[in-house]
């Protein structure tokens, strides 16, 4: 293959399990592994380029054509969409949207509008709709468990792992939202364009997993 792809990367977590998922490929990820400050890494024996970004960059650089493919959650893919192929689900970041209120809170039992915090609020705003519910939604930036104990909302939406940090300050899970876990994108005219070396590349990784789940 001479076409060289370019693949944006999620920093943090799923960029070690995307490296990791390389690896097993046969892909030599040191460069990755010990990038220094720099932020673009080649990858020695496979003709990809890799861009280290946060989520939300990841699907800016693939829709505009910067990035061939990408690496993100499914929680930045639902709040931020946009103009691409989702076409593989990658297996690992595994949580979930949750809605959560305070402990012995009967959210559904009044008929008053009910005030949502979340980091997420598309996502917030679409699951309710989708209930025919009408809430107002409050965009928090920071530890949005804060805003029910503030008095500032009745619940909260936020990605839930463990529900630990829920419980620690006074919150249940009362319903899922949605899963998440990693997914990978392509930008829609690099799929005409590297047709070929693209496939190879999602068989390399469909193998991957394969194997991993059976083993």
């Amino acid at each position: 293959m001479s076409n060289r792809l370019r693949i944006a990367l999620t920093k943090g977590r799923l960029q070690d399990q995307s490296v990791a998922l390389f690896e097993r490929s046969g892909m030599d990820c040191t460069p990755i592994k010990h990038p220094g400050r720099r932020l673009v890494h080649s990858i020695p024996n496979y003709p990809l380029d890799a861009v280290l970004s946060k989520a939300p960059d990841v699907i800016t650089y693939v829709e505009h054509g910067t990035c061939d493919l990408g690496i993100v959650g499914k929680d930045t893919i639902m709040e931020k969409g946009g103009s691409f192929y989702e076409v593989m689900d990658l297996g690992f970041g595994r949580c979930r949207f949750a809605l959560a209120v305070p402990k012995g809170a009967d959210f559904y039992g009044t008929y008053k509008t009910r005030v949502i915090a979340s980091k997420y609020p598309n996502v917030a705003k679409a699951f309710f709709v989708a209930k025919g519910m009408d809430v107002d939604i409050i965009k928090i930036e920071g530890s949005v468990e804060l805003a029910p104990i503030l008095g500032l909302a009745d619940g909260i939406v936020d990605i839930v792992e463990t529900g630990a940090t829920l419980k620690a300050n006074g919150l249940v899970p009362i319903e899922t939202v949605a899963p998440i876990s990693a997914r990978l994108i392509v930008n829609t005219a690099s799929m005409k364009l590297y047709k070929n070396e693209i496939l190879d590349f999602i068989s390399r990784c469909e193998k991957e997993l394969k194997e991993a789940q059976e083993g």
